[in-house]
């Protein structure tokens, strides 16, 4: 009964984690693209407490169930499909950390500017093309990771 929970939690952070990256990522886009400053300073703020209500816990229950799932399943972290997922890990966050930042300077450069009836400047768009440059590896980093969670087996047979 442990394992399945270990299991079930593992699976659903992971959609969580996913899902949610993908949905805050589309909605940013989709208020930034629309150029209306309050749907944008609104979505930034949802964006930041979407990443600290919802995000770092998964971030943080990913690595421990896996852990514990191998651990329990009695599979080395050397098996080369798993330290691929550790390394492929490690390289999503370092994606992700420097994203959160700028999500919090962005969302403080577009409630200030909002709320004092100035323009967005050109530092948020610039803020908003590096997160989004970084986005799209930890993206594909996310993919391969899940890609391997589900294929191992058959990738390492």
């Amino acid at each position: 009964m442990i394992f399945l929970s270990l299991k079930l939690l593992h699976i659903l952070s992971a959609i969580v984690l996913f899902g949610l990256g993908s949905g805050t990522v589309f909605y940013k886009i989709m208020a930034d693209a629309s150029g209306n400053h309050s749907a944008i300073a609104i979505t930034s703020r949802h964006v930041v407490l979407a990443d600290y209500w919802f995000t770092t816990p998964t971030v943080i229950i990913q690595p421990l169930t896996g852990w514990l799932l191998a651990q329990h399943l009695s599979t080395p972290i050397t098996e080369d499909w798993l330290m691929l997922t550790v390394w492929l890990y490690l390289i999503t966050g370092l994606c992700w950390l420097p994203v959160v930042v700028l999500q919090i300077r962005m969302r403080d450069i577009a409630n200030d500017t909002w709320l004092h009836g100035e323009p967005l400047p050109y530092i948020y768009h610039y803020y908003s093309k590096i997160w989004l440059t970084l986005g799209v590896p930890a993206f594909f980093g996310m993919i391969g990771i899940t890609t391997l969670m589900v294929f191992h087996n058959s990738l390492w047979s």
